[in-house]
């Protein structure tokens, strides 16, 4: 968002058990324990101290109040796309605005949605609910009862973190079900199996969840008997680094209960209910499964796979006769092969058809597959250059779909669209925020340190004098195989294109851009790979006098927050301001605080010693020097992140403060990971980021 973005993750306090003694004894010198306690007094005094100072400052900066009120005026804009979710003959979506500050769940018929008339019915007002119960909930879905989707699982998060309640909801009546489907706060997933059971993954009690705090257990529940009661129909091992969870996957009219167990951050088990036992399906274990049509079960392979004497590359996306799979028989197809500069962004399906988002050199393109005859064939769809295609909404009983375009500087723009003739007409635009005529689009490429050329775009005024005074941003993520390309932010547009700065996306390794291996080529012992990426574009935008080091700014927030918090670290020279959002620091603790355990696969294991000898090279708290000419760094957490753990941050500023460096901090009490739950809160967060960006490199 079976759509992980990247992986499921967490809420838990829980520590790994059998650590190495090294790693206590490491532990109990860190004299910044107490800031790892979440809702400790001392730790939140600390963290509301911080924020009020930064704040102070930082509003007081002549481009603060601008900046807020135009990044609010766009995030409250009547004028957004209301993206849709079809189910059956409605299209279900959520919105939020100055009048909806937490946001309302609502409904239009799909014919109207069609033609461009939705006529919304609220079904749930989630300010309401929040005043009736007295907590801030955030609406983090819903899953649907098919074929009627009369009912819904609600997913209600308190202030925003990936742990959730889970409600059953009336969509005719308008309201939770009295005795429907309840589900404690927990990390998991439901999912309806028919309208009197659901296959469940959560925290069902002592022994569950597994040491790094996901569920291991899947159980069906049938309506009317006790979830600790339900039947137990699989169960990971307490060691394993993910998820183990259960999903319907449909194929027609044809359902299959599917477990999958995440053995570790890039391998799992999958696994299908079938006559009331458990199979597992006999395919790699890095392999992406991701979904199933026309009995073609569509896998996408990490790795080489030798079998049937053939061998398929890594990246291949093929299909296999799932009835066959079943039987131990591999019936394999190719869908695609991209080569070295192409990646599979993204895979869907319609009623009848196959949806693929290709990216080349880091731009879009989506393809239409059929199967044939036992054969896969495609075509293009027609849609923008130079940009990024995504998938907004298919449906399970039709071969209508939405799909979006959007790039730097063309507003986003959503278009619906039939599977089965291959046409698409616009639907809707975004309006024109910024003025976009003013700026241009350039990808170049920079040489890494190991001779890798580096994909990066820049967005720039027209006309722009290479004199080296022009304040550029440098924005990256670097991990997970996640794929960062061309976006329409308006609020990078009126925040910091309009006060005279360049914005670059830099295409590092670690991430997806250029398929499997790239990712692979910045995972644990390569990790510097991903930092001398990051320092070859910066170097490069320098060399062609776009900027200088006074003038240039990096930006990351979670994995890329770890990302800036090396770079300030390991080059302090390079940049002369961070904002470092919702970061990874401590690389000795990372897998002992939240879900940092489930990203071992990424970063390796800290208490191996082997491992740490890589890891601490680079762990931007353990690499913190006296008397170093550090930027004065940003950094923003929340109180209510309960995958990445708000001590990283907090013991950071700590440590810089007291040896003596100014930083800037500020901790929003609830927003989860995405660091705000509201427009207000989101407006804010633009306006701190900016105006200390401005202030540090105009």
């Amino acid at each position: 968002m079976k759509k992980i973005k990247l992986i499921l993750f967490v809420f838990t306090l829980l520590f790994i058990a059998n650590l190495k003694t090294t790693a206590q004894t490491h532990d109990t010198n860190d004299p910044y324990l107490w800031l790892e306690e979440v809702d400790g007094q001392k730790a939140l005094e600390f963290a509301k101290t911080q924020s009020k100072a930064t704040l102070e400052e930082l509003s007081k900066e002549k481009d603060y109040q601008q900046i807020y009120d135009k990044s609010l005026e766009i995030y409250n804009s009547s004028e957004r796309i209301a993206y849709p979710t079809i189910h059956r003959d409605f299209v279900y979506n959520f919105w939020k605005d100055k009048d909806h500050v937490r946001g309302i769940w609502r409904r239009s018929l799909l014919s109207n949605y069609t033609n461009g008339n939705p006529v919304w019915e609220t079904l749930l007002d989630i300010d309401a609910l929040s005043k009736k119960d007295s907590i801030k909930w955030v609406y983090k879905g819903s899953s649907g009862l098919y074929p009627d989707y009369n009912r819904f699982l609600i997913k209600l998060s308190k202030g925003g973190g990936d742990a959730v309640v889970t409600k059953e909801f009336d969509v005719n009546k308008k309201q939770f079900i009295e005795n429907g489907f309840f589900i404690e706060e927990s990390k998991g997933s439901a999912s309806y199996v028919d309208k009197n059971t659901l296959i469940v993954s959560s925290n069902f009690g002592e022994g569950t969840m597994t040491t790094s705090g996901y569920p291991r257990q899947v159980k069906l529940w049938k309506r009317g008997t006790d979830l600790k009661d339900a039947q137990l129909i699989y169960e990971g091992e307490s060691t394993d680094a993910g998820s183990t969870s259960g999903y319907i996957l449909r194929d027609g009219s044809q359902s299959y209960i599917m477990v999958g167990r995440y053995l570790t951050t890039f391998s799992s088990h999958s696994l299908v209910w079938i006559n009331n036992k458990i199979i597992k399906l006999d395919i790699p274990d890095d392999g992406d499964l991701k979904t199933i049509l026309n009995n073609q079960l569509i896998l996408q392979l990490k790795s080489v796979w030798k079998v049937n004497n053939k061998t398929y590359k890594t990246g291949t996306l093929l299909s296999l006769n799932f009835k066959e799979l079943l039987k131990g028989n591999k019936k394999i197809k190719v869908i695609i092969e991209p080569d070295e500069f192409s990646s599979i962004s993204g895979v869907s399906t319609t009623k009848n058809k196959l949806l693929l988002n290709l990216l080349t050199n880091v731009t879009g393109q989506l393809l239409i597959y059929s199967f044939n005859d036992g054969k896969w064939v495609n075509e293009k769809v027609k849609a923008p250059d130079f940009g990024t295609i995504f998938i907004a909404a298919t449906s399970d009983l039709s071969d209508k779909y939405f799909f979006g375009f959007a790039n730097f500087i063309t507003p986003t723009t959503l278009y619906s669209a039939d599977a089965s003739n291959n046409t698409s007409k616009v639907y809707k635009s975004l309006p024109e925020f910024f003025d976009a005529s003013k700026y241009e689009v350039k990808q170049h490429k920079a040489k890494s340190k190991d001779g890798t050329l580096v994909p990066y775009f820049m967005v720039s005024a027209k006309g722009m004098k290479n004199d080296g005074t022009n304040p550029t941003l440098v924005y990256a993520y670097g991990g997970f195989e996640v794929s960062i390309s061309p976006f329409y932010a308006a609020t990078y547009g009126v925040s910091w294109l309009e006060n005279g700065g360049v914005f670059v996306l830099a295409n590092i390794r670690g991430g997806g851009e250029y398929g499997p291996k790239w990712h692979q080529d910045g995972i644990k012992e390569k990790r510097q790979n991903v930092f001398d990426d990051l320092y070859a574009v910066s170097e490069d935008l320098i060399s062609k006098k776009v900027t200088t080091s006074k003038h240039l700014g990096v930006m990351g927030g979670s994995n890329g927050g770890l990302l800036v918090g090396v770079a300030f670290t390991q080059r302090p020279e390079l940049y002369n301001a961070v904002a470092c959002l919702v970061p990874l620091l401590d690389m000795q603790r990372y897998n002992k605080l939240l879900a940092g355990a489930s990203w071992m696969g990424e970063f390796g294991n800290p208490d191996i010693p082997e491992e740490w000898e890589y890891i601490k090279k680079y762990s931007p708290y353990h690499n913190l020097k006296k008397g170093m000419n550090y930027p004065e760094v940003f950094f923003y957490s929340s109180t209510r992140d309960d995958r990445v753990h708000p001590g990283h941050s907090r013991k950071m500023v700590a440590k810089m403060n007291d040896m003596g460096y100014k930083t800037y901090y500020y901790e929003n009490i609830e927003g989860g990971h995405a660091g705000s739950s509201t427009n207000d809160q989101r407006a804010k967060m633009n306006a701190m980021i900016f105006s200390y960006l401005l202030m540090k490199l105009k």
